[in-house]
């Protein structure tokens, strides 16, 4: 009786497989599917690592920062491209790409002294420690960023780009050009992009 029992078990089990496996592609896609703006994220991911080449390190992660949203909003992704997932928080911009503080970044700008956020893809580089504490040293890659050295232009935590400081003032508060994340999120990027992966900053727009 016990073999009967447990060989009806085992072919219920095995028709509700088969009865899954049999169910419309569709159901199967939306499972496994991503939004437009994660797929639009992680193609731009894969055209700028490929288009940064040898200089990277490592390609499985890159970051993208979408300058075209609020300051409000998550608009620093993790493009994850060995699995094809996307992970997003807060980052701020620099105060003179935003003068008047209206959490939206006006322009980009590369001069020494600026206080702006430049465009253009970045290679993370070595962990250190500075002004804001452990920081990641960044190397501009395109023209519109080739000051990102001598700029001192990192990436860091500050508090000002905490949900916090969203809830109490409806936006970040502004940084001299960095890219600044959360303390509580900052440790992301010190685990996900830096040794010699890809930053890539514009404005994109991609709600």
């Amino acid at each position: 009786m016990p073999v009967r029992t447990n060989r009806r078990t085992f072919l219920k089990s095995a028709t509700a497989v088969a009865g899954g496996m049999l169910l419309p592609g569709k159901v199967f896609a939306q499972a496994f599917s991503i939004s437009e703006r994660d797929r639009a994220l992680l193609a731009i991911a894969k055209r700028e690592t490929e288009r940064a080449g040898s200089i990277l390190w490592r390609t499985d992660i890159a970051g993208i920062a979408d300058y075209g949203l609020e300051s409000s909003l998550p608009r620093f992704h993790f493009a994850n491209l060995e699995n094809g997932t996307v992970r997003s928080f807060l980052v701020a911009h620099g105060k003179g790409s935003d003068p008047d503080h209206t959490g939206y970044l006006e322009h980009f700008s590369n001069v020494v002294g600026s206080n702006a956020t430049s465009r253009g893809a970045y290679v993370t580089w070595e962990w250190y420690t500075g002004k804001y504490g452990t920081s990641i040293r960044l190397g501009g890659l395109d023209s519109d960023n080739s000051n990102a050295l001598d700029r001192a232009i990192v990436m860091h935590s500050a508090e000002y780009a905490s949900p916090e400081h969203v809830e109490k003032w409806g936006k970040l508060g502004r940084s001299n050009g960095c890219f600044a994340m959360s303390p509580q999120n900052f440790n992301e990027a010190l685990w996900h992009l830096s040794g010699g992966r890809l930053l890539y900053a514009d404005k994109l727009g991609l709600a």
